[in-house]
């Protein structure tokens, strides 16, 4: 009878145990086990997914409000607002938005409701496909916020304040990082493709 090696059979044994370790639920695996190589970028694909979350929320505040507006004078809410906030209405800038309040109509008011709700139906979507890594939230994350950036530019060269730099440094961030998920994905299929056909 042929017996194998004890470094071999130990060798085996080894790998034998580790399979199985990789098998278990991660709550079950014991301290000091390999981790899960997509644990980081599933936190960071569910950290984008609440982010496009929080905004989804933030535009359908927005869109409420836009609604709550039709069929008043929003000219004297606005007069009303600068009056609450001391501004003075002889500035220009307060001149401006009394001007841009007088020229909201109703129409206007609806129209930007439903941009609004359409706008957040996507955000929430697009956070649902990225909290389940989903390939197309991945992309629709991409395109979106590519297609942003241009405006995201032009606001910043009108003038440059902290709100419209948080915004885009955190746009070019979730698009440089969807860009990042999105070849390192194309590249594990690859490899996955090259080592069934060498099978």
């Amino acid at each position: 009878m042929k017996t194998r090696p004890a470094g071999e059979s130990r060798g085996r044994s080894s790998a034998s145990v580790v399979l199985c370790l990789e098998r278990l639920p991660v709550f079950m695996r014991p301290s000091g086990t390999k981790p899960d190589p997509h644990r980081r970028q599933r936190r960071a694909l569910r950290a984008v997914a609440s982010f496009e979350f929080v905004k989804g929320v933030f535009v359908i505040l927005m869109g409420v409000c836009a609604l709550a507006l039709v069929h008043r004078d929003v000219w004297l809410m606005a007069e009303s607002l600068l009056a609450l906030l001391h501004v003075n209405t002889d500035r220009r800038s307060a001149q401006a938005f009394l001007d841009f309040a007088d020229s909201i109509t109703d129409a206007r008011l609806w129209a930007a409701a439903r941009i609004a709700f359409a706008y957040a139906a996507l955000r929430f979507a697009e956070a649902y496909g990225l909290w389940n890594e989903r390939t197309w939230a991945e992309w629709v994350a991409f395109v979106s916020g590519t297609l942003l950036l241009p405006f995201e530019i032009r606001e910043l060269l009108r003038g440059v304040t902290i709100l419209r730099c948080a915004l885009f440094i955190g746009n070019l961030a979730v698009v440089s990082y969807m860009l990042y998920v999105i070849l390192a994905n194309r590249r594990e299929h690859r490899k996955a493709r090259s080592a069934a056909t060498r099978g």
